[in-house]
C-alpha cells in the first residue's frame, strides 16, 4: 500500500524527494501519515479536497481486502 501511495503522491506535488510516508499498525487500524513540505500542501490536498479524498478512498479499499479500517494523515514536515 505505501508503495501505491507513494508514486501517487510523488506525480502531485512539485518536491517528491521531501515525501515521507510512515505507517503504524495497531490491530485491525493502520495510519498512514504522509509528510510533505509546505509549498505542496495544496497540492496533495487538491481543489475542495479532492486529491486527498481519493488516496483516502484508494487506501480504504486496499485495506479493506486485508480486514483492516486505515486512515491517511497528511504532515508538514
Amino acid at each position: 500500500m505505501k508503495d501505491i501511495v507513494e508514486a501517487i503522491v510523488k506525480n502531485i506535488v512539485q518536491q517528491p524527494d521531501a515525501i515521507k510516508i510512515t505507517i503504524e499498525e495497531v490491530e485491525n487500524r493502520m495510519t498512514l501519515k504522509i509528510s510533505v513540505v509546505q509549498t505542496d500542501l495544496g497540492r496533495l490536498i487538491g481543489k475542495e479536497g479532492r486529491n486527498i479524498n481519493a488516496i483516502r478512498t484508494l487506501a480504504s479499499a486496499i485495506g479493506a481486502k486485508d480486514n483492516k479500517r486505515v486512515k491517511v494523515e497528511i504532515l508538514e514536515g
